[in-house]
């Protein structure tokens, strides 16, 4: 028996965003034809479909969710095995692409391990665009994900990666819960170096979308940016 196809579908990372204003129109025709969807948030994906506007009645699709709480293992086999049975499948982030910062990687290398061919579609990722907009490296850039919550980790956090930017000339990326935004961007003005550069990109692809790189000497003596509940990403080059 043939296996299906595992795709991995990019969609909008601001509810604000029709989906064909960041998605190229090839990506219809694969969405059109799939039934069967590995999703992070079962309802965030109904929406976006719904809105994508795809041929089939979205109440006739099957989704079967993969975040935080999937044990690797036996949960994500048996997320696989109609895969593996000739059954394609779609997989869908809450937000920009999957497989990167994201739980969907669990099932990817699980295709990988049986041999299902896995396609990526076009589509926004917020980690490139934020490099793509900062003026910063983008020939050597790291995703760090999280920092960590204490204070004084998060501080030691702070000073590696900005040790690791100027010694190895590497942008150093990292996210934050978007309630925490604003006490992490003031831990960063308080603990990097004045010379040392820092972006701010917010809401991508939105309409309120700011991408900004300043100095943190001029970061400090300038209007500070509302970050409160709107997803950024922090670069420091």
């Amino acid at each position: 028996m043939t296996a299906g196809t595992l795709y991995l579908i990019p969609c909008p990372i601001s509810d604000q965003t029709d989906p064909w204003d960041v998605l190229p129109a090839a990506n219809r025709a694969v969405m059109d034809a799939l039934d069967y969807f590995i999703v992070e948030n079962t309802r965030t994906a109904w929406r976006f479909l719904s809105r994508a506007g795809i041929a089939r009645p979205i109440d006739g699709l099957e989704f079967r969710e993969l975040n935080e709480h999937t044990v690797a293992g036996r949960e994500v086999e048996e997320l696989v095995a109609p895969i593996a049975a000739g059954r394609s499948a779609g997989v869908i982030s809450e937000a920009g692409v999957p497989g990167v910062a994201d739980p969907g990687a669990l099932v990817v290398e699980a295709c990988h391990r049986r041999g299902i061919r896995v396609v990526p579609l076009v589509g926004p990722s917020s980690i490139l665009l934020a490099v793509m907009a900062s003026g910063l490296n983008g020939q050597s850039f790291a995703f760090n994900g999280y920092l960590p919550v204490k204070p004084a980790e998060r501080s030691r956090a702070i000073r590696f990666f900005e040790r690791r930017a100027h010694a190895e000339g590497q942008s150093q990326l990292f996210i934050e819960a978007p309630y925490r935004n604003a006490k992490l961007f003031g831990e960063l003005l308080q603990t990097l170096a004045q010379e040392t550069r820092l972006t701010v990109a917010v809401d991508l692809t939105a309409p309120s979308e700011s991408v900004i790189t300043r100095t943190v000497g001029e970061w400090r003596r300038g209007p500070l940016p509302e970050l409160n509940k709107r997803p950024a990403i922090f670069i420091i080059g």
